[in-house]
């Protein structure tokens, strides 16, 4: 007998390409939905016994909010999520938000549907290496790494990194004053300081000093 599913995935065409596949497996689709957001409302008018929840990028700061809510207000519905398993930040994250299972994305039908089953018998869907990791990275999370260039963002403030940001862009003092809105003085003082947290004597050095450790493309990247 099939199983009473909603499909959610931040690409549509996967979304429904899924669903066509189970259906004709002999499932019934209560519902398909794009993106992952729209998870909870859809789990929550409809009440699926399943819903699969595919995530592209489940390390991401609010990737499983629709997940958590689906845990308040329909606990009974068991979730899969779909995602990748290279960062198993994203696979913890999940766990921790109340996944049931978590399935690659690129995996089979088959293995998809054997989730399926499992999850609905009160079991969990997941790799055992895969799960063995994502507990591991619960329980002790990997310390942030202590390179250079976040030993030197630790030591800016947020208005010093903007003038770093200008300083790499060959911007002079006035230019900077004038692009941050700011009294010369200001800006003045605010270069200053950037040259002295990070030991450089020049404006050019410390835009080498920016380039070499990577330091403004992390702050672009976090």
């Amino acid at each position: 007998m099939g199983v009473r599913l909603v499909v959610v995935d931040d690409h549509r065409l996967l979304a429904e390409a899924l669903a066509t596949a189970l259906q004709l497996r002999g499932h019934r689709i209560l519902a398909v939905g794009s993106p992952g957001g729209a998870a909870a409302d859809l789990v929550v008018a409809r009440r699926p016994e399943v819903c699969l929840l595919g995530v592209a990028a489940p390390g991401e700061p609010g990737a499983f909010e629709a997940l958590r809510r689906i845990r308040r207000e329909r606990p009974e519905v068991s979730v899969i999520v779909l995602g990748p398993v290279g960062e198993l930040r994203g696979v913890a994250a999940a766990f921790a938000a109340g996944a049931a299972g978590y399935v690659r994305s690129d995996e089979r039908i088959e293995v998809v549907e054997r989730a399926i089953a499992r999850v609905r018998a009160g079991e969990a869907a997941v790799a055992v290496d895969v799960l063995q990791g994502a507990f591991e990275r619960l329980l002790r999370p990997a310390a942030e790494p202590d390179d250079e260039s976040l030993r030197l963002l630790r030591l800016l403030t947020r208005r010093e990194v903007q003038v770093l940001a200008r300083i790499a862009e060959g911007e002079d003092t006035h230019a900077i004053a004038a692009g941050m809105r700011i009294a010369s003085s200001t800006a003045r003082t605010h270069v200053q300081r950037v040259l002295m947290k990070l030991g450089a004597r020049t404006r050019l050095e410390a835009a080498a000093v920016a380039a070499r450790t990577g330091l403004l493309e992390r702050v672009a990247r976090d």
